[in-house]
């Protein structure tokens, strides 16, 4: 008898997270480099609070949202690296023998960086808060802030899976850090949609996904419960991790049994 779908998915994630914890190579970087963005981004931005209309006098408090969304977007190379090495290893082509379901192995390969990145949260929240950062909508926005941080997580990751599978290779993988990166710059990340005063910036922005996941994180620190913002944001996340799960699911399944 084969052991459940529950069962397989916790030592399929159990292995995830163990993998993960005993890489700091992989994600100390990352940690390094967001704490570097928010004294940075953060440490230039003073004059830019005095902008009329801008929604707050910390520009920590701002940046913030776009350092944990930066820290999320790690997840896809983190799981993309992962399953690309146990398939470029051959592991998943032995455990296909097995009754392990298909489902299983895409959805457990997020179990580290799950665990992860809500460490990454924790970890840059606290720091923002030490160093004069707020959070508007108080504890229970804080708590909220975290969870969707970790919805995004998901998103990210389940991205990094589907490319994975589809490349087979760790090193290609890579790419989406780049990628990612680009976007959020060309996100809202520095200024309100509202307040960008280039046309072209604007448009970019306007269209660019990325703005709403930071502009969802950001509502719960600088402008309260914003009930649309959380919406798009969290919505944009879960249809992307939703797809990218399921097109992980089926190029799998197709490049075991090469039909």
């Amino acid at each position: 008898m084969s052991p459940s779908l529950g069962v397989q998915l916790w030592k399929l994630a159990r292995r995830s997270i163990a993998r993960t914890v005993r890489q700091p190579v992989i994600w100390l970087p990352n940690i390094f480099f967001g704490l570097f963005m928010m004294a940075v981004i953060s440490g230039a931005g003073d004059q830019v609070t005095k902008v009329k209309a801008f929604p707050t006098d910390s520009y920590l408090s701002f940046i913030l949202g776009a350092i944990l969304v930066q820290t999320a977007a790690s997840a896809s190379t983190m799981a993309g690296n992962a399953l690309g090495s146990d398939i470029e290893t051959g592991f998943l082509s032995r455990l296909s023998m097995t009754p392990v379901r298909g489902w299983a192995l895409i959805a457990a390969q997020l179990g580290g960086v799950a665990v992860l990145g809500v460490l990454q949260a924790g970890l840059f929240l606290g720091v923002g808060l030490v160093f004069g950062a707020s959070v508007i909508t108080g504890v229970g926005g804080a708590i909220a802030l975290i969870g969707v941080v970790l919805l995004f997580v998901f998103a990210f990751g389940a991205i990094g899976l589907l490319v994975a599978v589809q490349t087979g290779s760790p090193e290609k993988v890579q790419t989406l850090f780049g990628l990612s990166l680009g976007l959020l710059f060309m996100s809202s990340m520095v200024m309100p949609r509202n307040l960008i005063t280039q046309d072209w910036f604007k448009t970019i922005a306007t269209y660019n996904p990325m703005s709403y996941l930071v502009e969802a994180t950001r509502s719960l620190l600088v402008s309260g419960w914003d009930g649309e913002a959380l919406a798009l944001g969290c919505g944009i996340a879960a249809v992307a991790m939703l797809l990218a799960l399921a097109g992980s699911a089926t190029l799998l399944r197709r490049r075991i049994t090469g039909k």
